[in-house]
């Protein structure tokens, strides 16, 4: 599939909404379906319309080490972050608090690319991480609960996290170890590792029962063809032209325009001290990935 440096210039643009509404997506169908089971479906479904495509456009099959290496980025970004996701918002939290705290990635991939690259922190970025944190628990605050859109039980909020460690460590891995590797093929074998992972997971702690409704059908297709075909493979496409945190930068657009999908759509709401904590995340993660000091590794 060839690209120019121009379309790819505009590629956030329809990124962010389609990636956004992933949450919204999950909010519809996990009423009906338990969360693995649903992305062990959407996992199989994604692998058959890759492979008509692979064969479509005559893809290059990668070598085993890059398979391998694919395959790992795989169980990162779609195994443990779409898992993490929406086994957290079957657990209760609201899919706009999913999306904040996932959206906390450009914080979490910025340190981990110091860390990895031994590369100092300026006191722009310090000043940005300590931002983006205070951020997050000033929405998070017992006391500023509005509609408790934000009352979740502990066990979703270890999900979610597992889910921002996932999608933090995949965008890097993925950069580093997959940059070579042809978009269509490459991103198969992801999903073949994350449809592995999802059936395990499936038939180890779900009983698999499904109702099949309107709702979740147009979900699933959704999720399928808006997400994981269109979302990934523009992701795919922003990692391999763009450094590592430069590309997470607009992971911190994804909480606002999901928290407005959520209104619409669910009535999630959020209290003044929210809206404010959501701008002072946005500006914390600005200030980290925008610092003319900082290089990805």
């Amino acid at each position: 599939m060839v690209t120019t440096p121009g379309l790819v210039r505009w590629v956030p643009l329809l990124f962010v909404p389609l990636w956004s509404t992933g949450f919204i997506g999950a909010k519809y169908a996990l009423p009906y379906i338990e969360p693995f089971t649903l992305l062990m479906i959407r996992m199989y479904l994604t692998l058959g319309v890759f492979l008509l495509l692979i064969g479509l456009y005559r893809s290059r099959w990668p070598g085993l080490w890059g398979a391998a290496n694919s395959m790992v980025a795989g169980a990162l970004i779609h195994g443990a972050y779409l898992g993490g996701v929406f086994a957290a918002i079957k657990a209760g939290m609201a899919a706009g608090l999913a999306a904040l705290l996932v959206g906390l990635q450009p914080l979490l991939t910025a340190f981990i690319a110091w860390a990895w690259s031994g590369q100092r922190i300026t006191g722009v970025q310090a000043l940005g991480l300590v931002a983006g944190l205070l951020g997050v628990a000033l929405v998070l605050l017992p006391g500023e609960l509005h509609g408790r859109v934000f009352a979740f039980p502990p066990v979703a909020f270890a999900f979610i996290s597992i889910a921002l460690l996932g999608i933090s460590l995949g965008t890097l891995y993925q950069k580093r170890y997959c940059g070579g590797i042809e978009l269509l093929t490459g991103t198969f074998c992801q999903y073949s590792a994350a449809a592995l992972i999802m059936t395990f997971l499936s038939f180890s702690f779900e009983t698999r029962e499904i109702q099949w409704t309107v709702p979740l059908l147009s979900a699933l297709l959704w999720l399928v063809f808006g997400l994981s075909l269109t979302a990934v493979l523009l992701l795919m496409l922003m990692i391999r032209h763009g450094e590592s945190t430069k590309v997470a930068s607009y992971f911190y657009l994804t909480p606002p325009v999901t928290a407005v999908f959520a209104w619409l759509l669910f009535g999630e709401t959020l209290a003044p001290s929210g809206i404010l904590g959501i701008g002072i995340t946005a500006l914390g993660v600005y200030l980290v990935v925008k610092s003319p000091r900082w290089r990805s590794c």
